[in-house]
């Protein structure tokens, strides 16, 4: 892993992430807008219920299609 990998948001988690998942609190975000938490596989199903259960999980992608969808960036 170097310093550019990616690593998952999970607190003390540092392996690399695997899965972007993208979010938005309605009450303070446009509907089109995405925040985004980065998982590995360990803390996939744990993040995204996290964000489920409070209605902000909008969709869980393998991280190489969101940088291909997003050019990468």
């Amino acid at each position: 892993m170097t310093d550019e990998t990616p690593i998952c948001s999970a607190k003390g988690c540092r392996a690399a992430a695997v899965w972007v998942l993208a979010w938005n609190n309605p009450k303070i975000h446009t509907p089109e807008r995405r925040k985004t938490w980065l998982a590995c596989e360990e803390h996939r199903e744990h993040l995204s219920q996290f964000l489920g259960v409070r209605g902000f999980l909008k969709d869980v992608v393998p991280f190489g299609e969101w940088e291909a969808r997003d050019g990468g960036a």
